[in-house]
Protein backbone atom coordinates (compact mmCIF):
# COMPACT_ATOMS: atom_id res chain seq x y z
CA UNK A 1 0.00 0.00 0.00
CA UNK A 2 2.54 2.33 -0.03
CA UNK A 3 3.02 3.39 -2.94
CA UNK A 4 -0.23 4.39 -3.28
CA UNK A 5 0.92 7.87 -0.32
CA UNK A 6 3.38 10.44 -2.55
CA UNK A 7 6.19 12.63 -0.56
CA UNK A 8 5.57 15.42 -2.10
CA UNK A 9 8.01 18.38 -2.71
CA UNK A 10 8.34 21.70 -3.82
CA UNK A 11 11.23 22.13 -4.75
CA UNK A 12 11.67 18.99 -6.74
CA UNK A 13 8.25 19.39 -8.49
CA UNK A 14 9.00 22.98 -9.73
CA UNK A 15 13.01 23.24 -9.65
CA UNK A 16 13.90 19.97 -11.01
CA UNK A 17 10.44 18.51 -12.35
CA UNK A 18 10.01 21.48 -14.44
CA UNK A 19 13.07 22.32 -15.06
CA UNK A 20 13.01 18.99 -16.83
CA UNK A 21 9.64 18.80 -18.22
CA UNK A 22 10.55 21.55 -20.11
CA UNK A 23 14.02 20.94 -21.76
CA UNK A 24 12.15 17.47 -22.63
CA UNK A 25 9.46 19.36 -24.19
CA UNK A 26 11.08 21.99 -25.90
CA UNK A 27 13.93 19.57 -27.24
CA UNK A 28 11.65 17.16 -28.68
CA UNK A 29 7.65 19.21 -29.60
CA UNK A 30 6.74 22.94 -30.56
CA UNK A 31 4.11 22.65 -28.17
CA UNK A 32 0.52 24.78 -28.45
CA UNK A 33 -2.24 25.41 -25.90
CA UNK A 34 -5.95 26.29 -26.74
CA UNK A 35 -8.95 26.63 -24.61
CA UNK A 36 -12.51 26.61 -25.57
CA UNK A 37 -13.53 28.87 -23.11
CA UNK A 38 -11.00 30.87 -21.27
CA UNK A 39 -13.92 33.23 -19.26
CA UNK A 40 -14.71 29.68 -17.70
CA UNK A 41 -11.54 28.61 -16.62
CA UNK A 42 -11.14 31.57 -14.74
CA UNK A 43 -14.33 31.93 -13.24
CA UNK A 44 -13.21 28.76 -11.29
CA UNK A 45 -13.38 29.96 -7.34
CA UNK A 46 -9.95 29.67 -6.29
CA UNK A 47 -11.20 27.36 -2.93
CA UNK A 48 -13.10 24.54 -5.40
CA UNK A 49 -11.27 21.07 -6.81
CA UNK A 50 -10.26 20.93 -10.11
CA UNK A 51 -9.66 17.84 -11.67
CA UNK A 52 -8.36 17.65 -15.65
CA UNK A 53 -9.93 14.35 -17.20
CA UNK A 54 -7.22 13.46 -20.38
CA UNK A 55 -7.07 11.04 -22.61
CA UNK A 56 -3.59 9.09 -23.06
CA UNK A 57 -1.72 8.73 -25.84
CA UNK A 58 1.46 8.46 -24.52
CA UNK A 59 3.51 8.35 -21.39
CA UNK A 60 4.69 11.90 -22.14
CA UNK A 61 1.32 13.19 -21.51
CA UNK A 62 2.36 13.41 -18.10
CA UNK A 63 5.43 15.63 -18.54
CA UNK A 64 3.75 17.97 -21.47
CA UNK A 65 0.77 18.56 -19.57
CA UNK A 66 2.71 19.63 -16.29
CA UNK A 67 5.03 21.87 -18.52
CA UNK A 68 1.90 23.89 -20.27
CA UNK A 69 0.16 24.06 -16.80
CA UNK A 70 2.91 24.41 -14.44
CA UNK A 71 2.75 28.27 -14.27
CA UNK A 72 -0.91 27.80 -12.72
CA UNK A 73 -1.29 24.92 -10.44
CA UNK A 74 1.21 21.30 -9.71
CA UNK A 75 -0.82 18.42 -10.33
CA UNK A 76 -1.18 15.09 -8.59
CA UNK A 77 -1.16 12.38 -11.41
CA UNK A 78 -2.53 8.91 -10.90
CA UNK A 79 0.50 6.39 -12.50
CA UNK A 80 0.43 3.29 -13.73
CA UNK A 81 2.57 0.61 -12.59
CA UNK A 82 4.53 0.75 -15.49
CA UNK A 83 6.77 4.12 -13.78
CA UNK A 84 7.54 1.34 -10.51
CA UNK A 85 10.77 1.15 -11.38
CA UNK A 86 13.37 2.69 -9.35
CA UNK A 87 14.61 5.77 -10.00
CA UNK A 88 11.13 6.67 -12.03
CA UNK A 89 8.89 5.58 -8.57
CA UNK A 90 10.61 8.17 -6.22
CA UNK A 91 10.61 10.95 -8.66
CA UNK A 92 7.22 10.53 -9.45
CA UNK A 93 6.53 10.01 -5.80
CA UNK A 94 8.14 13.39 -5.25
CA UNK A 95 6.14 14.87 -8.33
CA UNK A 96 3.02 14.25 -5.77
CA UNK A 97 1.85 11.28 -8.04
CA UNK A 98 0.30 7.97 -6.52
CA UNK A 99 0.71 4.63 -8.15
CA UNK A 100 -2.68 2.66 -9.47
CA UNK A 101 -2.34 -0.98 -9.79
CA UNK A 102 -4.46 -1.65 -12.55
CA UNK A 103 -6.50 -4.88 -12.28
CA UNK A 104 -5.85 -5.47 -8.94
CA UNK A 105 -8.98 -7.11 -7.73
CA UNK A 106 -8.02 -6.97 -3.93
CA UNK A 107 -11.10 -4.97 -1.86
CA UNK A 108 -8.79 -4.02 0.92
CA UNK A 109 -6.59 -2.47 -1.60
CA UNK A 110 -9.34 -0.66 -3.15
CA UNK A 111 -10.92 0.70 0.08
CA UNK A 112 -7.34 2.20 0.74
CA UNK A 113 -7.05 3.72 -2.67
CA UNK A 114 -10.59 5.27 -2.50
CA UNK A 115 -10.04 7.30 1.28
CA UNK A 116 -6.38 8.44 -0.06
CA UNK A 117 -8.44 9.58 -3.14
CA UNK A 118 -11.16 11.57 -1.35
CA UNK A 119 -8.77 12.79 1.33
CA UNK A 120 -6.68 14.44 -1.11
CA UNK A 121 -9.87 15.76 -2.98
CA UNK A 122 -11.17 17.16 0.06
CA UNK A 123 -8.14 19.16 0.44
CA UNK A 124 -8.24 20.55 -2.81
CA UNK A 125 -5.55 18.99 -4.63
CA UNK A 126 -5.30 19.72 -8.17
CA UNK A 127 -5.54 16.19 -10.01
CA UNK A 128 -4.71 14.22 -13.16
CA UNK A 129 -6.70 11.83 -13.99
CA UNK A 130 -6.20 9.60 -17.75
CA UNK A 131 -10.08 8.26 -17.89
CA UNK A 132 -9.21 6.27 -20.75
CA UNK A 133 -7.67 4.16 -18.03
CA UNK A 134 -4.21 3.55 -20.25
CA UNK A 135 -2.34 4.40 -23.40
CA UNK A 136 -4.16 3.68 -26.59
CA UNK A 137 -3.18 1.18 -28.79
CA UNK A 138 -5.41 2.04 -32.44
CA UNK A 139 -5.21 5.96 -31.85
CA UNK A 140 -9.14 6.29 -31.50
CA UNK A 141 -10.08 7.03 -27.68
CA UNK A 142 -10.84 4.12 -25.65
CA UNK A 143 -13.89 3.48 -23.31
CA UNK A 144 -14.14 5.42 -20.28
CA UNK A 145 -12.62 4.13 -17.08
CA UNK A 146 -14.61 4.95 -14.05
CA UNK A 147 -12.89 3.91 -11.06
CA UNK A 148 -10.77 6.76 -9.89
CA UNK A 149 -13.59 9.16 -11.35
CA UNK A 150 -16.19 7.55 -8.88
CA UNK A 151 -13.53 7.92 -6.01
CA UNK A 152 -13.35 11.39 -6.43
CA UNK A 153 -17.14 12.75 -7.15
CA UNK A 154 -18.24 10.70 -4.05
CA UNK A 155 -16.13 12.92 -1.70
CA UNK A 156 -19.92 15.45 -2.14
CA UNK A 157 -21.30 12.86 -0.37
CA UNK A 158 -19.39 14.09 2.88
CA UNK A 159 -21.93 16.54 4.33
CA UNK A 160 -18.34 18.50 6.06
CA UNK A 161 -17.49 18.71 2.23
CA UNK A 162 -19.30 22.22 0.66
CA UNK A 163 -16.97 22.57 -1.97
CA UNK A 164 -17.39 21.92 -5.96
CA UNK A 165 -15.36 19.94 -8.03
CA UNK A 166 -14.88 20.91 -11.51
CA UNK A 167 -13.67 18.54 -14.20
CA UNK A 168 -11.79 19.68 -17.27
CA UNK A 169 -11.62 17.79 -19.93
CA UNK A 170 -8.40 17.57 -21.82
CA UNK A 171 -7.62 16.68 -25.63
CA UNK A 172 -3.96 15.90 -26.36
CA UNK A 173 -2.32 14.94 -29.51
CA UNK A 174 1.05 14.31 -31.12
CA UNK A 175 2.74 14.58 -34.33
CA UNK A 176 4.83 11.91 -32.86
CA UNK A 177 3.69 9.53 -30.23
CA UNK A 178 7.23 8.39 -28.74
CA UNK A 179 6.34 4.51 -28.39
CA UNK A 180 3.56 4.20 -30.99
CA UNK A 181 5.75 1.22 -32.67
CA UNK A 182 5.62 -0.74 -29.13
CA UNK A 183 1.87 -0.02 -28.87
CA UNK A 184 0.86 -1.22 -32.23
CA UNK A 185 2.39 -4.42 -31.95
CA UNK A 186 0.65 -4.64 -28.18
CA UNK A 187 -2.65 -4.11 -30.66
CA UNK A 188 -1.37 -7.04 -32.75
CA UNK A 189 -0.19 -9.58 -29.79
CA UNK A 190 -1.62 -8.97 -26.68
CA UNK A 191 0.81 -11.36 -25.05
CA UNK A 192 3.28 -8.67 -26.50
CA UNK A 193 4.27 -6.65 -23.57
CA UNK A 194 7.95 -5.98 -22.61
CA UNK A 195 9.10 -6.63 -19.05
CA UNK A 196 9.98 -3.81 -17.19
CA UNK A 197 13.26 -4.22 -17.25
CA UNK A 198 12.82 -4.09 -21.37
CA UNK A 199 10.89 -0.71 -21.02
CA UNK A 200 13.20 0.56 -18.68
CA UNK A 201 16.53 -0.31 -20.81
CA UNK A 202 14.43 0.78 -23.94
CA UNK A 203 13.76 4.40 -22.27
CA UNK A 204 17.46 4.66 -21.13
CA UNK A 205 18.65 3.64 -24.80
CA UNK A 206 16.63 6.30 -26.63
CA UNK A 207 17.97 9.05 -23.88
CA UNK A 208 21.73 7.64 -24.95
CA UNK A 209 20.57 7.76 -28.88
CA UNK A 210 18.93 11.32 -28.59
CA UNK A 211 21.76 12.55 -26.24
CA UNK A 212 24.67 11.61 -29.02
CA UNK A 213 22.26 13.40 -31.61
CA UNK A 214 22.53 16.58 -29.60
CA UNK A 215 25.44 16.37 -28.57
CA UNK A 216 26.28 16.03 -32.61
CA UNK A 217 23.55 18.81 -33.95
CA UNK A 218 21.53 16.01 -35.45
CA UNK A 219 18.93 16.34 -32.88
CA UNK A 220 15.25 17.42 -34.47
CA UNK A 221 12.24 18.02 -33.28
CA UNK A 222 9.26 15.99 -33.81
CA UNK A 223 6.99 18.22 -34.50
CA UNK A 224 3.70 19.24 -32.73
CA UNK A 225 2.02 18.45 -29.71
CA UNK A 226 -1.01 19.98 -28.72
CA UNK A 227 -3.09 20.20 -25.89
CA UNK A 228 -6.78 21.53 -25.91
CA UNK A 229 -8.80 22.40 -22.67
CA UNK A 230 -12.44 22.22 -22.83
CA UNK A 231 -15.15 24.03 -20.57
CA UNK A 232 -14.95 22.77 -17.23
CA UNK A 233 -17.97 20.96 -16.08
CA UNK A 234 -19.38 21.58 -12.78
CA UNK A 235 -19.54 18.25 -10.20
CA UNK A 236 -22.73 19.42 -7.81
CA UNK A 237 -24.70 20.67 -10.54
CA UNK A 238 -24.56 17.29 -12.68
CA UNK A 239 -25.21 15.16 -9.08
CA UNK A 240 -28.20 18.13 -8.10
CA UNK A 241 -29.16 16.76 -11.88
CA UNK A 242 -29.44 13.24 -10.84
CA UNK A 243 -30.60 12.84 -7.14
CA UNK A 244 -29.07 10.43 -5.04
CA UNK A 245 -26.73 9.05 -7.49
CA UNK A 246 -23.74 9.26 -5.87
CA UNK A 247 -25.26 7.39 -2.34
CA UNK A 248 -26.55 4.64 -4.71
CA UNK A 249 -24.83 1.12 -4.33
CA UNK A 250 -21.94 0.93 -7.20
CA UNK A 251 -23.68 -1.45 -9.57
CA UNK A 252 -26.69 0.98 -9.87
CA UNK A 253 -24.19 4.14 -10.02
CA UNK A 254 -21.73 2.37 -12.22
CA UNK A 255 -23.95 2.50 -15.66
CA UNK A 256 -25.07 6.07 -15.23
CA UNK A 257 -21.34 7.44 -14.25
CA UNK A 258 -20.16 5.69 -17.07
CA UNK A 259 -22.46 7.68 -19.56
CA UNK A 260 -21.52 10.51 -17.80
CA UNK A 261 -17.81 9.82 -18.73
CA UNK A 262 -18.55 8.54 -22.23
CA UNK A 263 -20.28 12.03 -22.64
CA UNK A 264 -16.97 13.68 -21.73
CA UNK A 265 -14.91 11.63 -23.97
CA UNK A 266 -16.98 12.53 -26.20
CA UNK A 267 -16.37 16.59 -25.16
CA UNK A 268 -12.62 14.96 -25.75
CA UNK A 269 -13.07 13.63 -29.44
CA UNK A 270 -14.70 17.21 -30.80
CA UNK A 271 -12.12 19.12 -29.60
CA UNK A 272 -9.13 16.80 -30.31
CA UNK A 273 -6.27 18.95 -32.10
CA UNK A 274 -5.44 18.15 -35.54
CA UNK A 275 -1.38 18.37 -35.88
CA UNK A 276 -0.17 18.22 -39.30
CA UNK A 277 1.22 14.38 -39.20
CA UNK A 278 -2.07 12.85 -38.42
CA UNK A 279 -3.80 14.95 -40.47
CA UNK A 280 -1.46 13.86 -43.97
CA UNK A 281 -1.93 10.04 -42.66
CA UNK A 282 -5.85 10.42 -42.95
CA UNK A 283 -5.28 12.00 -46.36
CA UNK A 284 -3.49 9.69 -47.89
CA UNK A 285 -5.59 6.80 -46.23
CA UNK A 286 -8.28 8.20 -48.13
CA UNK A 287 -7.05 7.29 -51.22
CA UNK A 288 -7.18 3.25 -50.25
CA UNK A 289 -3.89 2.87 -52.83
CA UNK A 290 -0.43 2.48 -52.36
CA UNK A 291 0.73 4.97 -54.77
CA UNK A 292 -1.13 8.61 -54.27
CA UNK A 293 -0.32 11.72 -56.57
CA UNK A 294 0.98 14.37 -54.70
CA UNK A 295 -1.18 17.09 -56.62
CA UNK A 296 -4.42 14.77 -55.07
CA UNK A 297 -3.18 14.50 -51.48
CA UNK A 298 -2.78 18.58 -51.78
CA UNK A 299 -6.32 19.18 -52.93
CA UNK A 300 -7.67 16.56 -50.15
CA UNK A 301 -5.78 18.62 -47.82
CA UNK A 302 -7.42 21.85 -49.47
CA UNK A 303 -10.78 20.29 -48.81
CA UNK A 304 -9.74 18.94 -45.27
CA UNK A 305 -8.34 22.27 -43.94
CA UNK A 306 -11.28 24.31 -44.88
CA UNK A 307 -13.96 21.62 -43.45
CA UNK A 308 -12.21 21.64 -40.39
CA UNK A 309 -12.12 25.20 -40.36
CA UNK A 310 -15.61 25.86 -41.25
CA UNK A 311 -16.64 23.66 -38.26
CA UNK A 312 -14.62 25.68 -35.59
CA UNK A 313 -12.12 22.56 -35.11
CA UNK A 314 -8.48 23.08 -33.68
CA UNK A 315 -5.45 23.07 -35.65
CA UNK A 316 -2.18 23.31 -34.96
CA UNK A 317 -0.84 25.55 -36.70
CA UNK A 318 -3.93 27.24 -38.28
CA UNK A 319 -2.34 29.99 -40.45
CA UNK A 320 -0.85 27.56 -42.90
CA UNK A 321 -2.02 26.28 -46.49
CA UNK A 322 -2.30 22.89 -47.24
CA UNK A 323 1.22 23.02 -48.86
CA UNK A 324 2.40 24.04 -45.34
CA UNK A 325 0.80 21.42 -43.31
CA UNK A 326 1.97 18.74 -45.91
CA UNK A 327 5.73 19.63 -45.53
CA UNK A 328 5.56 20.14 -41.48
CA UNK A 329 4.59 16.42 -42.11
CA UNK A 330 6.51 14.95 -44.50
CA UNK A 331 9.86 15.35 -42.56
CA UNK A 332 8.35 13.14 -39.72
CA UNK A 333 7.01 10.50 -42.27
CA UNK A 334 10.14 10.53 -44.58
CA UNK A 335 12.78 10.63 -41.43
CA UNK A 336 10.66 7.78 -40.41
CA UNK A 337 10.31 5.68 -43.59
CA UNK A 338 6.56 5.66 -43.78
CA UNK A 339 6.42 6.75 -47.21
CA UNK A 340 8.27 7.74 -49.98
CA UNK A 341 8.77 10.52 -52.40
CA UNK A 342 8.75 9.00 -56.01
CA UNK A 343 8.50 11.86 -58.92
CA UNK A 344 5.37 13.69 -58.67
CA UNK A 345 3.62 10.48 -56.35
CA UNK A 346 4.23 8.98 -52.73
CA UNK A 347 4.30 5.55 -52.05
CA UNK A 348 2.56 4.53 -48.88
CA UNK A 349 5.19 1.77 -47.37
CA UNK A 350 2.90 -1.11 -47.06
CA UNK A 351 4.49 -2.06 -43.47
CA UNK A 352 3.99 0.66 -41.96
CA UNK A 353 0.15 1.15 -42.75
CA UNK A 354 -0.50 0.61 -39.24
CA UNK A 355 1.60 3.02 -38.09
CA UNK A 356 0.08 5.22 -40.31
CA UNK A 357 -3.57 4.40 -38.94
CA UNK A 358 -2.99 4.59 -35.19
CA UNK A 359 -2.38 8.77 -36.32
CA UNK A 360 -5.14 9.17 -38.77
CA UNK A 361 -7.46 7.40 -36.14
CA UNK A 362 -6.84 9.81 -33.83
CA UNK A 363 -9.03 13.12 -36.33
CA UNK A 364 -10.56 10.32 -38.49
CA UNK A 365 -13.79 11.68 -37.12
CA UNK A 366 -13.27 14.99 -37.49
CA UNK A 367 -13.15 14.87 -40.93
CA UNK A 368 -15.56 14.47 -43.87
CA UNK A 369 -16.45 11.20 -45.47
CA UNK A 370 -15.82 10.40 -49.24
CA UNK A 371 -17.86 8.98 -51.76
CA UNK A 372 -16.13 9.60 -54.63
CA UNK A 373 -13.56 6.93 -56.21
CA UNK A 374 -9.98 7.01 -55.44
CA UNK A 375 -7.84 8.96 -57.95
CA UNK A 376 -6.37 6.42 -60.62
CA UNK A 377 -2.73 5.66 -60.02
CA UNK A 378 -0.42 4.82 -62.65
CA UNK A 379 -0.27 1.26 -62.15
CA UNK A 380 -4.42 1.42 -62.90
CA UNK A 381 -4.15 3.75 -66.14
CA UNK A 382 -5.83 1.80 -68.72
CA UNK A 383 -3.12 0.98 -71.52
CA UNK A 384 -5.27 -0.03 -75.03
CA UNK A 385 -2.79 -1.86 -76.24
CA UNK A 386 -3.04 -4.90 -74.05
CA UNK A 387 -5.20 -7.48 -75.13
CA UNK A 388 -8.81 -7.21 -73.00
CA UNK A 389 -9.44 -10.14 -71.00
Amino acid sequence: MHEIVPVFNVLSYYKFGYNVARAFVKLLFRVTSEYQDHEALNAIPRDDVVLYLMNHRSNADYIVVTYVLAHGVSISYAVGEWARVWPLERVFKSFGAYFVRRGFREPLYHTVLERYVQLITRHGVTQGIFIEGGLTRTGKLRPAKVGLLDYCLRTICDPEFQRDIWLVPVAINYDRVLEDRTLIRERTNVNDRPSRFQQLSTVLHYILFNMVRLLTANLKRYGRAAVNFGTPISAREWADSNPGILAMPREERAPKLAAFAEMVIGSMTEMMPVTPVPLVAAALLSFQETLVRKKDLLERLDEYREHLLANSRSMSPQDVDSLGIFERAWRMLAMRRLAVLEGDAIVVMPKQRPLLEFYANSVIHLLPSHSREPAMTPAQDPDESLPRL
